[in-house]
């Protein structure tokens, strides 16, 4: 089997013709650097192979700088950096000879390289393949229809929601990106990503083909007293049924505290010749459902898989979150990909909400694969749970629970806007 080796991706053209071939869309007539507006040069990568074709690469990847928000142990959320793994693709010629196994052992050296960054993220195209290579699914996101003028109850917010004014935008108004920005970094719950500005100019990047017979994509924002403190990113889509109007209004994602986003959502609610509303990106206990009046109130609600997460760092990663009891567990973590995670590690959490991880030699209380500790990270995904699925296994009665116990969070992470 020919040797793959996997670094920087120089080409842009070639680069930009992978992730055409592999995601197979329209192809449009734009410079490449244009087209990957967002994925900075230096965090393009890519797989070569002696013999390849030249005008793709084998395989490449990309990485958004991320901030990671943490439930805090004041409750205020806490954002550690984290590396966003996106725009993986492997060329269907080389599909099963190991390409994706050795970028993803390259992305997970690159980031144990680096300075200050313990974990990387991503969304997964297809969930089956990532599970492998050690990520854990950490948090859920719930996509909820809503009918036209939904009345969202919310008397305790119903004062603050008042003093909140919105205001329509462009995408490609010049200011929208840093505002958008601003809102997410400035009101981040746990479990939120906040992207550097590039992707945020990405978001905003508009090209005639994305519109056509579609509006442009608005940014509702949410003020008070002059300035933002919440945004919805949204479209709406013509339609009409027996000469009755009937559009669909697409929620990418809300954004803000929850009186500002009692406000824009019933603003959205409010459109006049729309019949529904498809709001994406909600946490699994989000308060849209009980502003609305549980589930069956709504048209619809869809449970989809939100944010993977990957401890590459694994002691660096385990004392950068708070923790939420004092435990003292023995793990024995699986970890073929970052061997360096690989063994025994001794979990010592106190009171304090900080916790001391290091390596021991002693006997193992839990038995575990680093990807169950990417799942529980953000605190959605109990541990107990795991264990009475058999992905981890007790050698010592009460240490999930234990685990558990320290990892667990007040609420369940909120869902996270794509990348």
């Amino acid at each position: 089997m020919s040797e793959i080796r996997v670094g920087p991706a120089g080409d842009a053209d070639r680069y930009r013709a992978s992730d055409d071939l592999v995601w197979f869309q329209e192809v449009l007539a734009h410079p490449s650097d244009l087209m990957l507006t967002g994925v900075r040069p230096d965090q393009r990568f890519a797989a070569e192979i002696d013999g390849a074709d030249e005008a793709t690469y084998p395989g490449i990847y990309g990485v958004y700088p991320l901030q990671l928000a943490l439930a805090g142990g004041d409750g205020t959320p806490r954002q550690v950096p984290c590396a966003g793994l996106t725009w993986v693709g492997v060329h269907p010629d080389h599909r099963r000879r190991g390409v994706l196994s050795a970028m993803l052992r390259h992305h997970f050296e690159q980031v144990h390289a680096e300075s200050g960054t313990h974990l990387s993220a991503l969304h997964a195209s297809e969930p089956a393949i990532y599970g492998r290579h050690g990520y854990g699914l950490a948090s859920l996101e719930l996509e909820v229809g809503l009918s036209r003028g939904t009345t969202l109850t919310a008397p305790g917010l119903d004062e603050a929601a008042a003093a909140i004014s919105t205001r329509m935008a462009t995408v490609t108004d010049a200011d929208v990106p840093a505002r958008m920005l601003a809102c997410h970094r400035d009101t981040a719950e746990a479990g939120a990503v906040i992207g550097a500005p590039d992707y945020y100019e990405r978001l905003c990047l508009e090209l005639p083909e994305h519109v056509r017979d579609k509006e442009s994509w608005r940014v509702l924002f949410a003020r008070r007293d002059g300035r933002d403190v919440g945004c919805a990113m949204f479209r709406r889509e013509d339609k009409w049924e027996r000469g009755r109007p009937a559009a669909e209004l697409d929620v990418w994602a809300v954004v803000g505290e929850p009186a500002a986003r009692l406000t824009l959502l019933r603003r959205l609610v409010d459109f006049d010749l729309v019949g529904t509303v498809k709001v994406r990106t909600v946490g699994s206990e989000d308060p849209l459902l009980t502003w609305a009046g549980g589930p069956r109130a709504t048209a619809s609600v869809e449970t989809f898989d939100s944010l993977w997460v990957r401890l590459v760092d694994l002691p660096e990663a385990l004392m950068a979150r708070s923790w939420s009891a004092p435990c003292d567990v023995v793990v024995e973590v699986a970890d073929s990909a970052a061997p360096w995670n690989q063994g025994r590690w001794r979990i010592r959490a106190d009171a304090t909400g900080t916790a001391e991880v290091e390596r021991t030699g002693a006997e193992a209380d839990l038995r575990l694969p680093v990807q169950a500790l990417g799942a529980a990270y953000l605190g959605g995904t109990n541990l107990l749970g795991l264990a009475r699925a058999g992905v981890i296994s007790e050698a010592q009665p009460g240490a999930a629970r234990a685990l558990w116990h320290g990892l667990r969070t007040d609420a369940a992470p909120t869902a996270a806007v794509g990348f």
